[in-house]
């Protein structure tokens, strides 16, 4: 099969580089374009200059759509502002379907479409144009009812009801006449739904919402050139970060979320201070992202913060002059961080949750720690600085990256989809 250079595909997600659905979203577009396929992304926010990516016209209804989805969410929780931000429900959003870049799309290729962006009205606009559907899930939205994560929820797998993420849901409640609303809008609808893990692929076909449409897993691509293994102590004389240490590296856009686990990240430092203090005074912790500074009390040994990176070549070089990565991140799908961590050769440790045992292979490029145990953690810490192989776990991560997720192989098995539901070379 070879790739179609006349197809035309539309991205559409909220953001352009906010989030990482926009990261995935974005490079899965530079990966498409170096392969011939001419893509345009269309999103709600845009961050750069660059003239592929359109964004929607600038308008007071945007910030209304925002508030207006939040103040139902908030009137059916009973007016609490408890997980207001954990689910969506897309009943605003702008109709995209009479602009010029959609008309001339083949593919509309869906990513993160929340907050506003799209209303399932708009994606039933969408599908009634008969143009072929692909739906990049970044988290469970797409196959709950509200949810972006159903946690230990099962609902999604029959009908949506009694929803654990709001305050005294019920038989009728807003989960219900959502899952209900997607289940009329999926049905007999021309939908390729894409999984960027084989965690999420499997979730989704438990779900009662896909279960008749085609499901696969592609993990997000990354440019294996950009992120790649430099010289570590020049990067850390560049970046003023001391020669003599073994630096550990978390990051997070918002630190403060518990969900990214920066609390069992410290709890491990503590045990290898009490267990293993000779080691210990060897450690330092690079954090990096908002407000880093106030998490400086949790750790036993110096911590050096880095404020939150735009540009990607400083990301880079900020993974470089770590030795280890770390991510105790309590919910994930395919994080782009352990990908890029591992793209420059750096081994990473992370709970066995979501896509997270698929990236990293135990023992061989890295370390999965048992879920939720911050001793399991650090004994991950330890094992990958002392007792293994650093230098082959360090080859081995960068190895994996480049087979697996390097941006031509993942453009090829987008095109080969594309080609298939589009009737074109296949």
């Amino acid at each position: 099969m070879t790739e179609d250079r006349n197809m035309r595909v539309l991205i559409i997600n909220t953001s352009e580089r906010t989030g990482g659905a926009a990261i995935a979203a974005s490079r899965l577009m530079e990966a498409l374009k170096a392969c011939g396929i001419k893509t345009k992304m269309l999103v709600r926010d845009k961050q750069t200059d660059r003239i592929t990516v359109v964004e929607l016209k600038k308008s007071w209804r945007h910030i209304w759509n925002f508030v207006w989805e939040r103040f139902i969410i908030w009137k059916e929780n009973h007016f609490k502002k408890r997980h207001l931000f954990a689910v969506d429900i897309a009943n605003t959003g702008t109709n995209i379907t009479s602009l010029p870049e959609f008309r001339q799309a083949d593919v509309i290729h869906l990513h993160w479409i929340n907050q506003g962006m799209l209303s399932l009205k708009n994606i039933q606009d969408i599908l009634k144009s008969d143009k072929p559907v692909v739906w990049t899930m970044h988290d469970m939205w797409p196959i709950t009812g509200i949810c972006h994560h159903a946690e230990t929820c099962t609902n999604y797998t029959t009908c949506c009801h009694d929803c654990p993420a709001l305050y005294k849901g019920h038989k009728t409640d807003l989960s219900y006449r959502v899952f209900k609303k997607k289940q009329k809008l999926y049905k007999d609808a021309n939908i390729t739904f894409i999984a960027c893990s084989q965690w999420l692929e499997k979730l989704a076909r438990q779900s009662a919402l896909a279960k008749d449409h085609f499901i696969t897993d592609i993990p997000n691509p990354i440019n294996t050139n950009l992120f790649r293994p430099l010289n570590k102590m020049e990067m850390r004389k560049m970046l003023h970060l001391p020669a003599d240490k073994k630096l550990l590296m978390f990051s997070s856009m918002k630190i403060s979320d518990k969900r990214k686990g920066i609390d069992y990240l410290a709890e491990a430092c503590r045990l290898i201070k009490e267990k293993r203090p000779d080691f210990c005074n060897t450690l330092g912790v690079i954090v990096m992202g908002k407000q880093a500074q106030q998490f400086e009390s949790l750790f036993p040994f110096p911590i050096y913060c880095i404020d939150y990176v735009k540009s990607e070549k400083d990301i880079a070089n900020i993974y470089n002059a770590a030795d280890l990565f770390v991510t105790p991140s309590l919910m994930e799908n395919l994080p782009n961080t352990i990908m890029e961590a591992m793209s420059c050769g750096v081994p990473c440790i992370g709970f066995n949750i979501g896509g997270i045992p698929q990236m990293i292979d135990h023992l061989h490029n890295g370390y999965v720690a048992q879920y939720k145990s911050a001793e399991d953690l650090a004994n991950g810490i330890c094992w990958s600085l002392n007792e293994g192989n650093y230098n082959s776990l360090c080859e081995q991560a960068r190895r994996k990256v480049v087979n697996t997720y390097s941006e031509q192989i993942v453009a090829m098995k987008y095109i080969q989809i594309y080609n298939k539901i589009t009737g074109k070379n296949a």
